[in-house]
């Protein structure tokens, strides 16, 4: 079945001339189910990008083809125009893609400071010589990043310690540190405190406008990725069926039969 939705996608802006992010024709089986069926998109230079759809739609199976966790068994995969499907998950990294997941994978043991100086790391450093004496442009790198979260007076408590939604916050500023030329996210208002959700979509924007972070992620909570995504792709049982503006989006009724259900 082909993925074309009938709402056309819209206009790109001048700023988000060039793809950094294109899939074509990703597919994925697990046996019998076909999870990720012939999606294509696209994430252009400078934008918010959501990606939604019910439990089950194959919206991290997806994610996972990008970033190399899975390989896709039909499609291609290109990172600022090259083609990195086959390419492991380190290599991919390594090239500008960065990833936070549901999840959050930090060090818990270890102090918010040194969480953020190992997200800086590259392949082969002398991690425990980074830890004990690191630059001083990685340092203020750390206190720079820890104060635009309003983490700053956190910086050397361990980050356990800290609860779920600070930890989400230490993670985006973890994917920061490596400045990523496309940074996933999947779920970020998931778990998170209501108090904090206008915080953290701030500091997106910030990370999208400042750090010019190109931004493609995962959401299940509407009013949130209405609000910060520039534009949307809907996957359900793994077909892409919808694509465009947040306000497309919301009035187009495939999407209100498969996803956000009626008044």
């Amino acid at each position: 079945m082909s993925n074309t939705p009938d709402t056309d996608e819209p206009e790109m802006t001048a700023n988000a001339a060039d793809a950094v992010l294109r899939t074509e024709g990703i597919t994925k089986r697990f046996g019998g189910l076909t999870a990720v069926d012939d999606v294509d998109v696209e994430v252009h230079e400078g934008e918010i990008v959501g990606l939604i759809g019910p439990n089950g739609a194959g919206k991290s199976t997806l994610f996972n083809c990008i970033t190399g966790t899975l390989t896709a068994d039909e499609g291609r995969v290109t990172l600022q125009g090259q083609d990195v499907t086959d390419w492991p998950e380190y290599k991919i990294a390594r090239a500008g893609l960065g990833r936070m997941f549901q999840e959050t994978r930090i060090f818990g043991g270890m102090s918010v400071r040194k969480n953020l100086l190992l997200a800086a790391q590259e392949g082969g450093a002398d991690i425990g010589g980074l830890l004990r004496r690191p630059d001083d442009s990685l340092l203020e790198r750390t206190n720079e990043l820890l104060e635009y979260v309003d983490l700053g007076g956190l910086a050397d408590t361990r980050a356990g310690r800290l609860s779920f939604g600070q930890q989400k916050l230490i993670e985006f500023v973890m994917a920061l540190m490596a400045e990523p030329e496309l940074l996933l996210m999947d779920e970020p208002a998931g778990g998170i405190n209501p108090s904090m959700l206008e915080n953290l979509i701030d500091y997106i924007r910030t990370a999208n406008d400042e750090e010019e972070a190109t931004i493609f992620l995962i959401e299940h909570n509407m009013d949130f990725v209405m609000e910060i995504a520039d534009r949307i792709y809907v996957l359900a049982h793994g077909e892409r069926i919808a694509a465009g503006t947040p306000e497309e989006i919301q009035n187009d009724q495939r999407v209100i039969d498969a996803y956000l259900g009626r008044e």
